[in-house]
């Protein structure tokens, strides 16, 4: 039976490991997401089942719930909602963590013979991080859901406060290695939970992916230091890999908007009033169009790119933009989809669309591939992207999104922008973009117009 269960394990393992490499590519995303869910389901019976914990009624009861309500979100959440879900998610993982971790730490003070400086050292850090992932992840779907404003706690004395509560739970920790106690471990966790909401609080919403994907990462690590403390390799094994991963792309993110991690968690970010004045930029100088009119220009047109921003997420206008490139394609021009790293609200939120609405993943070219190749470009069309096409991050050293990296579509013989209105994008600024020259704004819902298009171009 042992070596049944160390059998169980190890394929458990070796599928999260599948998985993981399989989730990098978009064309065997689905694929990797069966394979690291099957190696979880695998883990937790084989756990179960090792342990005596529950019956094979409990079992089944067990698989027959989790099921249920796994369709349901699925069924039920909308890609607009996604990013949410996945906040929740980090969420649950932290909290799950949390509880196992507090859980055996008080079994453990009850027999002092079996608790070790390793061992409480992985249970203090497992309590310290599953409290602030819990947490934190709560407030970023808070904001993600705009529940609350995230520029309402931009006051310094909350980041101040941010900084000494995290200092203050690691000193605690600490004292949960050298002086095991009851009294310790509840402090621990009351002052990290508070230091998650006063780190996530402040925290812009234009640098909302990279908490989602720093928050993911922070799960991972809770999950490996459970491992530590139960002894338990899978746990050890998944949670390294999603630390690991989290970490990297949150990396990548900070990248793609030209700053450094701790810039993001300590310093405020990008906020309305920076970078001109709206009246000034847009008044006289906007050009509206119609659909009948931009059909006529891409009905000429030999290479098109499409921008995808948050605006084409809650239009739900992937799959009338697929009809879109497709008919384009008809016509003998060259589509590109150009996506920006930290378009729309999570990591690879475009590139989930995309692949939904099946579009092949050739077509999806990374900024840095796209970027050199606009200025050949005939037509830009841009899908209810803001902030990663704004010029000023390029042309104004004063603007609050200065030497951000962004989607050269400027430099494109024709720019079309579909937007509902003149609004802001996260960082709260205006766009120069929307009042160029060689641009055309088309108002209204993404899908409706894209689908407006399409009609004018079939009876071209």
């Amino acid at each position: 039976m042992t070596s049944l269960i160390q059998l169980g394990y190890l394929a458990s393992a070796i599928l999260f490991i599948l998985g993981l490499k399989a989730l990098a590519r978009p064309r065997t995303a689905v694929r990797g997401n069966l394979l690291g869910s099957a190696g979880m389901l695998l883990a937790v019976v084989v756990t179960l089942a090792d342990q005596n914990i529950l019956t094979y009624t409990y079992l089944a009861v067990g698989l027959a719930l989790g099921a249920i309500i796994g369709t349901i979100l699925a069924v039920r959440v909308q890609m607009t909602g996604m990013p949410q879900l996945v906040a929740l998610f980090n969420g649950f993982g932290g909290l799950a963590s949390l509880l196992v971790g507090a859980a055996s730490y008080l079994e453990l003070i009850d027999r002092p013979e079996a608790i070790g400086n390793d061992t409480a050292a992985a249970a203090g850090f497992t309590l310290l991080i599953g409290a602030v992932t819990f947490t934190g992840s709560l407030v970023a779907f808070g904001k993600l859901q705009e529940i609350f404003n995230g520029d309402s706690f931009q006051d310094q004395g909350i980041r101040v406060f941010a900084v000494v509560s995290l200092v203050l739970a690691v000193g605690l920790a600490v004292a949960v290695v050298l002086s095991p106690s009851p009294l310790w471990m509840w402090a621990l966790i009351a002052i990290a939970l508070l230091a998650g909401i006063a780190l996530v609080a402040p925290i812009g919403g234009a640098d909302t992916p990279v908490v989602i994907a720093l928050l993911n990462s922070f799960s991972g690590l809770a999950a490996a230091t459970t491992g530590f403390v139960l002894g338990n390799s899978v746990l050890i094994i998944a949670g390294s890999m999603v630390g690991a991963s989290g970490l990297i792309l949150t990396q990548i993110m900070c990248k793609a908007m030209n700053r450094t991690l701790f810039n993001v968690m300590f310093s405020s970010a990008a906020v309305a009033g920076g970078g001109g004045d709206s009246d000034d930029i847009y008044t006289g100088k906007v050009t509206s169009s119609s659909a009948d009119e931009v059909a006529l220009i891409l009905d000429t047109a030999q290479s098109v790119a499409i921008i995808p921003g948050y605006g084409m997420a809650v239009a739900q206008a992937q799959h009338a933009v697929r009809d879109l490139t497709r008919a384009l394609e008809e016509r003998g021009a060259d589509v590109v989809f150009a996506i920006h790293p930290v378009a729309g609200r999570m990591p690879g939120h475009m590139n989930v669309l995309l692949a939904e609405a099946e579009v092949p993943y050739e077509q999806l070219k990374e900024m840095e591939h796209v970027n050199p190749q606009f200025d050949q470009t005939d037509v830009s069309i841009i899908i209810g992207a803001n902030d990663v096409v704004n010029p000023s991050a390029r042309q104004d050293p004063t603007s609050p999104i200065a030497g951000m990296p962004i989607l050269d579509a400027d430099k494109s013989r024709t720019v079309v922008v579909i937007k509902r209105s003149l609004s802001h994008g996260f960082a709260g600024i205006p766009n120069p973009l929307f009042a160029a020259d060689n641009t055309l704004m088309l108002f209204g819902d993404g899908k409706a117009a894209v689908e407006d298009i399409n009609r004018a171009l079939a009876e071209i």
